[in-house]
């Protein structure tokens, strides 16, 4: 019977360590792990979700990259446009300054024209007047020269 006791008493024993685990040990272990599982689970979540927010946050940049290179150009090209308007309103300007002193020039040009003809009319005059006082061998008084200055002043 002492097998049958001691079968017995390691039965209860056990029995009451198995109950013990169950009510005292394995609720924390059980917990622990679950809180484990949960924390791995969170971090691939959270992994997860990062490698999504790169993922989104790269094209982001990409597409602004896109957008400011896009505006560089339009803006070098508008200013190329600007630069080139500039250079045509420059030759347009200058072009026109450049007629405008021709015509400026040409005036001028057609007033010392002008101004010639009459001193040689006038210069005319006065040596066919003294080429005719030594023909006539006469002396005319200073209102007749005048007069006949004017004369063929106007007759010229």
């Amino acid at each position: 019977m002492n097998l049958n006791l001691t079968l017995i008493g390691q039965a209860i024993a056990f029995a009451v360590f198995v109950w013990f685990c169950m009510k005292f040990v394995w609720p924390p272990v059980m917990q622990a792990l679950q809180e484990r599982q949960k924390k791995i689970a969170d971090g691939l979540d959270a992994a997860s979700r990062a490698t999504r927010d790169l993922e989104l946050a790269q094209e982001q940049a990409a597409e602004q990259l896109k957008e400011s290179k896009e505006q560089a150009a339009q803006i070098i090209e508008q200013a190329h446009k600007r630069a080139n308007q500039m250079i045509e309103e420059a030759r347009d300007n200058a072009r026109l300054e450049g007629e405008r002193m021709i015509e400026s020039a040409r005036g001028e040009i057609e007033q010392e024209t002008q101004r010639a003809k009459e001193e040689l009319r006038t210069q005319v005059a006065a040596l066919a007047i003294q080429g005719a006082e030594r023909i006539l061998d006469s002396s005319i008084d200073e209102a007749k020269h005048r007069e006949l200055v004017d004369k063929l002043a106007a007759e010229l």
